[in-house]
């Protein structure tokens, strides 16, 4: 049965639900009304509103809390809306929950706090009292039209910190692979500091606070949802690559359409999501079924994250990919 929408482009590829789909789906979802065991929820969405949920979640649990709350804006999500607070109005609201992540958390654990610049403030406050804040990631959300009287806003915010200063970090897992534009040589011929493969120069970098690889989902992107603020897997794959190893239990609150999960089951990591609306969770279920089947991710291939549009017109592992 047809969920009723208009009929997609051909080339459109949005994760959509059908009736019976999110039927199907919604019969995974948890909800918690007791203390939760670690077996019970790993590699589970639970349906429930993080205030809620994060009374029955087990202690010392999760090595990575990746988190994406509603920023200070307007905004609608899933009929639900978020209204703007004042800044003392807001980070009291981020302290309600914030506050009470640090039982979950290993002494070893990293946690990276979403924001945009309304809200990046309040956030860095919040997380100083509790955690030891690291750094702030600076990514480019290179994605509308601008604005006609302001500088268009094409950034986001995400806050690093860890419970100690001893925690995970996988510089190698996350060089990026840069063309050359200066391809200097040492005396005798040979390339200083970079290579070359299929007529192309480039060098792996070390990663900065400043992302300016990432594309932001659009709809010709198999990753893509109708959840409003969706980030991308390139973005979670740097995070959990760095601040996880293998098997390491990453924990979403605020999952929305679950790309934090998603990005660490294709990454062997265990997960558990935590998101109120239902048809988000639903969309998360679905695209776990779909990374089963395919767990590229796009921008990141041969263990190093590509600039954006580099890996164009390339293949690996038979199947074409797309630009980062």
């Amino acid at each position: 049965m047809s969920s009723g929408k208009k009929a997609a482009a051909p080339r459109n590829r949005t994760i959509f639900l059908t009736r019976d789909e999110k039927k199907e789906y919604s019969r995974r979802l948890l909800r918690l009304n007791e203390p939760a065991r670690l077996d019970d929820i790993l590699d589970k969405t639970i349906c429930q509103d993080v205030f809620e949920a994060l009374e029955y979640l087990p202690d010392g649990s999760v090595d990575l809390l990746f988190t994406d709350p509603p920023y200070n804006i307007e905004k609608n999500f899933g009929g639900v809306s978020f209204r703007r607070l004042s800044l003392d109005e807001y980070e009291e609201w981020l302290e309600g929950w914030l506050g009470k992540v640090g039982r979950l958390l290993k002494p070893t654990s990293s946690i990276y706090i979403c924001s945009d610049w309304r809200s990046s403030a309040a956030v860095h406050r919040v997380a100083s009292r509790y955690f030891m804040v690291q750094n702030r990631i600076c990514w480019e959300r290179e994605k509308g039209r601008g604005a006609k009287k302001n500088w268009k806003n094409c950034s986001e915010d995400i806050w690093y910190c860890t419970m100690s200063q001893e925690y995970t970090f996988n510089i190698e897992k996350v060089m990026l692979k840069r063309k050359v534009i200066a391809p200097y040589v040492n005396g005798d011929g040979s390339p200083r500091d970079w290579a070359e493969s299929g007529g192309e120069r480039y060098r792996l970098t070390h990663p900065s606070n400043l992302w300016t690889d990432v594309t932001v989902p659009f709809w010709s992107m198999p990753e893509n949802t109708e959840h409003p603020t969706q980030k991308p897997e390139k973005v979670l794959a740097k995070i959990i690559l760095a601040s996880t190893n293998e098997n390491d239990v990453v924990l979403d609150l605020f999952a929305g359409s679950g790309t934090a999960a998603v990005t660490a089951r294709k990454l062997g990591r265990r997960y558990i999501g935590v998101e109120f609306n239902e048809t988000y969770c639903c969309i998360t279920e679905k695209r776990h079924e779909l990374a089963a089947a395919d767990n590229s991710i796009q921008g990141y291939s041969e263990g190093v994250f590509w600039e954006r549009n580099a890996l164009a017109g390339k293949t690996t592992g038979g199947r074409l990919r797309s630009s980062g």
